[in-house]
C-alpha cells in the first residue's frame, strides 16, 4: 500500500494524493491546489515499511 499525504506547517493534513496499491517503479503525482495558500508544506510518502517526509514550497 502506498500513501502520499500533504501537511501544512502546523501538521494538519491538507491533502491525500495517493492511497492504494501501486506497482513498483517511478510514478508522477501532480499537486495543484486551488484552495490552499502559498507557503511551506510537507509531504509524507509511505510504501510498506518505507516512509519519508520532505518539504515543498507551494507558490501561487
Amino acid at each position: 500500500r502506498v500513501t502520499l499525504k500533504v501537511f501544512d506547517v502546523n501538521g494538519r493534513e491538507v491533502a491525500t494524493l495517493m492511497d492504494g496499491e501501486m506497482p513498483a517503479g517511478n510514478h508522477t503525482v501532480t499537486f495543484a491546489p486551488r484552495d490552499l495558500a502559498g507557503g511551506l508544506y510537507f509531504y509524507k510518502i509511505t510504501a510498506g515499511k518505507f516512509s519519508r517526509i520532505r518539504k515543498a514550497v507551494f507558490v501561487k
